[in-house]
């Protein structure tokens, strides 16, 4: 049996990294065609087609969702731990399609979501398929579902080693650990990454400059932006609930107003990625352009600050998408942010803004997920910048421990117990109806 299941493992990788390749690259063409249809219009055609067509999508993704499958929604990350905790049921046979398409729809139509998440969730439901089909007792379907969580991060972001820390280190409550389910991690995500390779090739997912490892005495600065960071990650928690519970005060669940909101904000961000890209889509893509000299400083804040409220107008409104990119496109430019300040207050110390954007990266991350080891992995691998781990370490360290002295809690454990306080209170109320 543990050949058996470690072999499966290997599958599971594979079918997460042969998905998960797909699921990009749906995403990918499908924005270029809506880009594609819109060229050369005039302005006020360009608008109104643009709102259109993204509305469009958002109707496919939200109807999809809400319909036929509601644990779809969000970044799937949470629903695969309450699975891992036998606190919530995998239905694959459902969640796969619906991710997908619907996933495919939202993120093509300019909303500032990222496809880690859904990535993370259609590889643990294609474990739980695997386990489903073969029959595997319940501790062994445990590891598979999680072999899949960590295929799924590894293909969506091209790290391998970051998809194992990640399961390992931020889903720890849930994982249960024994030297079987570690290897079935481990393979699944070694699988994962070589078939993405192969569709896509061996480059980071980022490609940025290498930046060379500040001086001894300018890591204080890395301790200090790190320590804001921990702040920023407390307050965006915060408001990440708050968000989720307005819109849940807008829709009350109620499927028309639920895709009808979801259409407005797919159509607004339709438009809004035709005149002022920079402000929507996952960020990936974003990431190289803020560490040249394209952007003053000012502009860079408002680009953060408008980033911020659209991810949080689009992660909370229920849309299949992930919030994980659009972390990391937040961290970047608050740390390049940072840069640009210490380098005209230290001129002596020669700092290179990119290093700090690219530290600010991981510290945004292990703020709001609270994993600072797969934060450093993880922005490692995607950028391949070797050299600054230190300088990664003291600032993920300094924002995790000042996000856990405010009180702050991990993100997806907090929706998690969202999700289940809800479920919870609509079987009261279903018990309360069917008894009256």
């Amino acid at each position: 049996m543990p050949l058996l299941v470690l072999l499966l493992a290997a599958l599971v990788g594979t079918l997460a990294g042969l998905v998960c390749g797909l699921f990009e690259s749906g995403v990918h063409w499908l924005a270029e065609q809506r880009i594609a249809l819109l060229a050369d219009r005039p302005w006020w055609q360009l608008g109104l087609l643009g709102f259109g067509f993204s509305a469009l999508l958002g109707f496919v993704g939200y109807f999809l969702t809400h319909t036929f499958a509601p644990e779809a929604g969000g970044s799937g990350i949470p629903e695969i731990e309450g699975a891992m905790d036998d606190l919530r049921p995998v239905r694959w046979w459902r969640v796969l399609p619906v991710k997908f398409f619907g996933g495919i729809c939202t993120l093509s139509s300019g909303m500032v979501l990222g496809r880690e998440g859904p990535s993370v969730q259609i590889g643990g439901n294609l474990g739980k398929m695997v386990a489903d089909i073969f029959r595997l007792p319940k501790e062994h379907g445990h590891a598979l579902l999680a072999a899949g969580a960590a295929g799924g991060l590894a293909a969506a972001f091209n790290a391998p080693l970051a998809g194992i820390l990640f399961v390992m280190e931020e889903m720890r409550p849930q994982f249960r650990y024994s030297f079987l389910a570690i290897k079935a991690v481990g393979i699944s995500a070694i699988m994962a990454t070589l078939m993405l390779q192969n569709m896509k090739g061996q480059g980071a997912v980022i490609t940025l400059p290498h930046y060379d490892a500040p001086a001894l005495k300018a890591l204080w600065l890395f301790l200090f932006m790190g320590a804001t960071f921990g702040v920023l990650g407390f307050v965006f928690n915060k408001l990440v609930l708050a968000c989720q519970d307005g819109y849940l005060a807008l829709h009350q669940n109620k499927r028309h107003r639920f895709v009808a909101i979801g259409m407005l904000v797919a159509g607004t961000f339709g438009v809004l990625s035709l005149f002022a890209p920079s402000v929507t889509g996952g960020g990936t893509e974003l990431i190289p352009h803020l560490m040249g000299d394209e952007y003053a400083m000012a502009t860079l804040f408002l680009i953060f600050s408008v980033r911020l409220v659209a991810t949080l107008i689009c992660f909370c409104s229920g849309a299949p998408g992930g919030v994980f990119a659009p972390t990391l496109a937040l961290g970047t430019l608050f740390g390049v942010v940072f840069g640009h300040l210490f380098h005209a207050a230290f001129p002596e110390l020669g700092i290179e803004p990119g290093a700090f954007a690219i530290a600010g990266m991981g510290a945004l991350f292990a703020a709001t997920v609270r994993a600072p080891i797969t934060g450093i992995v993880l922005v490692t691998e995607m950028t391949d910048n070797y050299q600054l781990i230190l300088p990664m370490m003291i600032t993920t360290v300094g924002a995790t421990l000042v996000a856990q002295w405010l009180g702050g809690r991990p993100i997806y454990s907090q929706i998690l117990e969202r999700t289940l306080r809800l479920a919870a209170r609509q079987k009261r109320g279903e018990g309360s109806a069917t008894a009256s």
